[in-house]
Formats: C-alpha cells, sequence, structure tokens
C-alpha cells in the first residue's frame, strides 16, 4: 500500500487505531498524565497497558468485537484529543 493509498485514521479498525496511538509520544504523554505521572516518561507498553485498563480488555483485539470496549475507546480518543488541543473539551 503506498502513501497515496493509506486509509485516514478515523477509518482505521479501532485495534489499529489504538496500536498507533500507544505509539504515539503525545498520547504517551496523556497517558503518563492520566496515570498521576506527568514527569515520567510512559513507553509504548506502559501506554498500551494504560489504554486496556480503560477499556476493561485484555487484548487491543477485543476492540473489534466488544462494543462495550469499543464505546469506551472512543470516549478515550475524545478525551485525548481535547487534552491535545485537537478538538474543544466535552461536556
Amino acid at each position: 500500500m503506498t502513501s497515496q493509498q493509506r486509509k485516514p485514521f478515523n477509518a482505521l479498525e479501532p485495534a489499529q487505531q489504538a496500536g498507533i496511538l500507544c505509539n504515539d509520544p503525545q498520547f504517551q504523554k496523556f497517558a503518563a498524565t492520566r496515570s498521576g505521572l506527568p514527569d515520567q516518561q510512559f513507553s509504548t507498553s506502559a501506554a498500551a497497558q494504560y489504554l486496556r485498563d480503560c477499556c476493561q480488555i485484555k487484548s487491543r483485539r477485543q476492540l473489534a468485537s466488544d462494543p462495550t470496549a469499543r464505546t469506551q475507546f472512543q470516549m478515550l480518543r475524545t478525551e485525548f484529543d481535547a487534552w491535545a488541543g485537537r478538538i474543544q473539551s466535552p461536556r
């Protein structure tokens, strides 16, 4: 798949989105802050664990089959986007 054929982030499956987010340094900082560790560097694996804890799942693959986890993931994405200044804070 070339860069011209890449799907937009929002068109990806939730598990793919979750994997990309966990590799994002800004999401890692968000996860660290939310975990009460704002001065520490969060790794990809720590961010992934934070995401699994928030969505109450054992594997990101569950986002494809568990509607409750998928809803939790969407809420987490909204909170992250607001924290990052990409959208206004949800009310």
